[in-house]
């Protein structure tokens, strides 16, 4: 069983494990600990992560990046169309508005929702630790951003599921890193908790965690999040930058140009990184537009003025963490930085002036969330023992309900689950309804949202069910906020014997620990009936739909598989062709005819132009036919080569087993001594014979004297030897100087002991 975390980012996948041990991570194809997230379509098949990012270049309108933006996302929120604009590939709105991506493959247009490309790194991320760990893997947990919708959330659940993936929890990167951090500490104060800020510049965003820590325990005070600034931004200004330097020194306009686009960003992306490390950068890019090459040079501080709205904008979740926590900065004992884009010096700097300490970097930048994630699995499985640690999460966002009769307010606020509340948590409303009705969850406050998410969650219908007379009824609905930060109703009961309670319209609810224990001890009075409940999920999948991305899943799975094998069958036809070519003439020269030699040689020549002409693009089937028609005429010839050296080995065996069943014949009776030298001096003829006859025929001619005939002459010569030789052996058993078998003499041998 495995224990296993992913690490999904914007830019990067990382997959971390459980051992004995500790945690390590796995590494991909390349042996890389980071694999790119990365769909690309080529013709035939796909390319997924490391290959897929080498083909994004050559392939740009058929190679999806980025995805993690888009899963979850309606196609006309104006985050979404903003990120599209910088994305080469087709898109459009769906059915349900979210966001169809369009592409050519297998000769036809094809159309994908994010949630389908997320199952298919899903799925490679997968394959790669299956490979790594050689066994199944299905339980897992996958990090994943705090600001995550309840919608986002249950994306990552169907693409999971669509790749085989059975995730035990979808946890906050901030609480998986600061797991990671808090789990191995062993100096944390026992006399009071300690403070730490962890600041994730990620590539797409930026995630603040404030993390109150005690020994054997850990509280996630705050979450705090800008869902649009991260180091994909800086990219993008000195990509700004240096488009509108090349368009007045070049005369190009790389905008125009996707190909041109991608190249100049990532050129952009490595500068950056050169920066964080040195004063000032070049940048050279050859033929990158219209045949020309293109230079370009920028110092850290031109860089830092290019970038001062942004660096200005990290401040803002730090504040906003530490406000919600109820923290002020001198009560933070720990600051630590992680993130693709934290190594630019400046977000430091504006760290260290904000909290009044040194930024830290002691944990993995790129690695700790995996590492957090892989430690929670392990936490979560059986079959791993992990010491004692209690992990306390918060949720971002407020969670109210409503009811077709109004709100259901079921605190002063109206609040069902508060931000910051703790979960998983459950909560059992009591409602009075005389028929069908429905619950409607929401976001109560739009400010706690990324900009542009819609406030609406799912829809539940609960009923139908029957009251005598149309009589209001109390009716039990039991809510969870579940441990991947979805709220559902995960029940719904009708309470039949009113006389002991009665309770007001949308009374206020208990947990549902307290209220099945009064139901519990009042069993004798009271009687329950379930009721049925429907969900509707806003923009979610229904079971259809995701039956059906899964079968295409499967067949795009096929598909690739096909084509590899079908690659794999042509390069062994290619290499057989190549190999036997340089064997023909010398390995296999002397064991070949003129005109076997001639004849091989020409269908060497003719099935290598036909490779690469006709033959460049064909099925699995026919490589095998045409490598099954080469080994025809070419196996004879091997045969007579492999012969020989088998041959002279088979002969040695039987001269040498000749010679030392004539060593022990010296020591039997007269009659068994002539029999065993008898049969020695007939095999010793025999091979004589036949070794004559095969030394007078050419290489090249098919043997008269083959090894396994001299394997079975060799066989049936030992068991005649032998079968004489017992019969001398046998009468001695019996006159042994005891008068006692071995056997006997074993079982006193024991009695002793």
């Amino acid at each position: 069983m495995s224990v296993v975390g992913f690490d999904v980012g914007n830019e990067n996948c990382v997959i971390a494990f459980a051992k004995q041990r500790g945690i390590d991570v796995i590494l991909n194809d390349e042996s890389k600990r980071e694999t790119p997230a990365v769909v690309s379509f080529g013709e035939k098949q796909r390319f997924i992560g490391s290959a897929g990012a080498a083909s994004a270049t050559m392939n740009p309108k058929s190679t999806i990046s980025q995805v993690k933006r888009l899963i979850g996302r309606k196609y006309r929120e104006p985050a979404v169309q903003k990120d599209l604009k910088l994305l080469p590939f087709t898109t459009s709105e769906g059915p349900d508005g979210g966001i169809l991506i369009h592409l050519q493959y297998m000769n036809e247009k094809q159309s994908f929702t994010p949630v389908q490309i997320m199952a298919m790194l899903f799925a490679h991320l997968k394959q790669i630790a299956e490979k790594n760990l050689e066994m199944d893997v299905s339980d897992c947990v996958i990090g994943i951003p705090s600001y995550f919708t309840d919608l986002q959330r249950r994306a990552y659940l169907y693409a999971a599921e669509i790749a085989g993936l059975k995730p035990l929890r979808l946890m906050h990167d901030g609480t998986a890193t600061a797991l990671g951090y808090g789990i191995y500490k062993t100096d944390f104060s026992a006399g009071g908790p300690t403070n730490v800020v962890f600041v994730d510049v990620g590539h797409c965003d930026t995630q603040v965690v404030v993390a109150s820590f005690e020994p054997g325990h850990m509280k996630i005070l705050s979450h705090a999040f800008d869902s649009d600034l991260g180091g994909r931004d800086f990219d993008e200004v000195l990509f700004r930058h240096f488009a509108a330097n090349f368009k007045e020194h070049y005369n190009i306009d790389v905008y125009s140009n996707a190909r041109a686009s991608i190249r100049l960003r990532a050129a952009c992306e490595k500068l950056k990184k050169v920066l964080s490390a040195n004063a000032e950068a070049p940048l050279n890019i050859e033929c990158l537009m219209d045949e020309k090459d293109v230079k370009g040079f920028i110092k850290r501080e031109d860089f830092e003025k290019l970038s001062s709205d942004l660096l200005e904008k990290i401040s803002i979740p730090c504040c906003k963490a530490l406000l919600d926590s109820g923290l002020t900065a001198d009560r933070i004992h720990t600051l630590e930085l992680v993130g693709s884009g934290s190594r630019i010096p400046a977000v430091g700097r504006i760290l260290n002036s904000l909290f009044r300490k040194e930024p830290g970097r002691t944990i993995n930048a790129s690695e700790c969330v995996a590492r957090g994630c892989a430690l929670q699995c392990a936490m979560l499985s059986p079959i791993f023992r992990v010491r004692e640690y209690e992990v306390q999460d918060s949720f971002p966002f407020s969670i109210g309900f409503a009811s077709d009769e109004g709100p259901v307010c079921t605190l002063s606020n109206g609040i069902l689950f508060p931000k910051g509340h703790s979960f998983p948590s459950m909560k059992v409303l009591t409602l009075q309804r005389s028929s069908s009705f429905y619950l409607e969850a929401f976001y109560t406050n739009q400010n706690e949202l990324p900009p542009g998410v819609s406030d609406k969650i799912s829809k539940s219908t609960i009923g139908p069910f029957q009251v005598p007379n149309s009589e209001k009824a109390k009716i039990k609905v039991k809510i969870q906020l579940n441990l991947h930060g979805i709220v559902t109703v995960e029940s719904a009961w009708l309470i039949k014997d009113q006389t002991s309670h009665s309770t007001s319209e949308n009374n206020t609810d208990t947990h549902a620990e307290d209220m099945e224990g009064d139901d519990t001890r009042k069993s004798m009075a009271v009687k329950r009936q379930d009721i049925p409940v429907s969900e509707s999920v806003n923009g979610g999948m229904t079971l259809a739909e995701l039956s059906q991305a899964q079968e295409k899943e499967c067949h795009l799975a096929e598909q690739d598989i096909k084509v590899e094998r079908t690659k794999d069958k042509k390069n062994t036809l290619e290499a057989y062709v190549y190999e036997t070519r340089n064997k023909l003439l010398n390995t296999y020269r002397s064991f070949a005819t003129d005109s076997e030699r001639e004849g091989i040689s020409c269908n060497l020549q003719q099935t290598e132009e036909w490779l690469y002409e006709d033959g460049d693009d064909e099925s699995e089937h026919v490589y095998a036919e045409k490598l099954d028609d080469l080994k025809k005429m070419v196996d004879p010839v091997e045969n007579r080569y492999k012969e020989e050296e088998t041959r002279a080995q088979a002969t040695r065996n039987l001269l040498n087993s000749i010679v030392e069943y004539r060593m022990a014949a010296g020591s039997l009776p007269a009659s068994e001594k002539d029999a065993v030298i008898n049969e020695c001096h007939k095999a010793e003829q025999w091979l004589r014979e036949k070794s004559h006859q095969q030394e007078a025929l050419p290489r090249n001619a098919d043997p008269v004297l083959w090894s396994s005939e001299i394997k079975r002459k060799t066989e049936a010569f030992e068991a005649m030897c032998k079968h004489v030789m017992r019969h001398k052996s046998s009468p001695q058993k019996t006159e042994d100087g005891s008068g006692s078998d071995p056997r006997s003499k074993r079982e006193d041998v024991m009695d002793v002991d």
